[in-house]
């Protein structure tokens, strides 16, 4: 009885952990109607950074002396290419958002044409 009870206890424990494991949304199920053309400075690319950037690098915040909240203020890190390291998580600069995944992939190829399309303030 003890040995069909460790078991069952086994095979249950085989299951679980085989059925566990860890798949990135988007990779399984990638974005195919991401648009990147004629992206808008705020349209487009301060919704990206209102919800995964301002908590932490917005106006009045500005954790490790870094502000992206208003175009002046996000076009120096667009120019300085650190806008693009960090959330490519580039082993160069840190992994933003810190502590999190890297933003969607349409939401990075959003922000790179913006920048290739000159990252104008539209």
């Amino acid at each position: 009885m003890k040995k069909q009870f460790l078991s069952i206890i086994a095979l249950g424990a085989i299951l679980i952990a085989g059925g566990c494991y860890y798949d990135v949304e988007e990779d399984l199920y990638p974005d195919v109607n991401c648009i990147t053309t004629n992206q808008s400075y705020a349209t487009d690319i301060v919704p990206i950074l209102q919800t995964n950037c301002y908590v932490c690098h917005g106006q009045g915040v500005g954790l490790g002396n870094v502000t992206l909240q208003g175009y002046a203020n996000l076009k120096v890190y667009v120019n300085n290419s650190k806008l693009v390291g960090v959330i490519n998580h580039d082993s160069r600069f840190p992994a933003m958002p810190q502590g999190a995944a890297k933003l969607s992939a349409c939401n990075i190829d959003k922000i790179e044409a913006w920048i290739a399309d000159g990252a104008l303030d539209n």
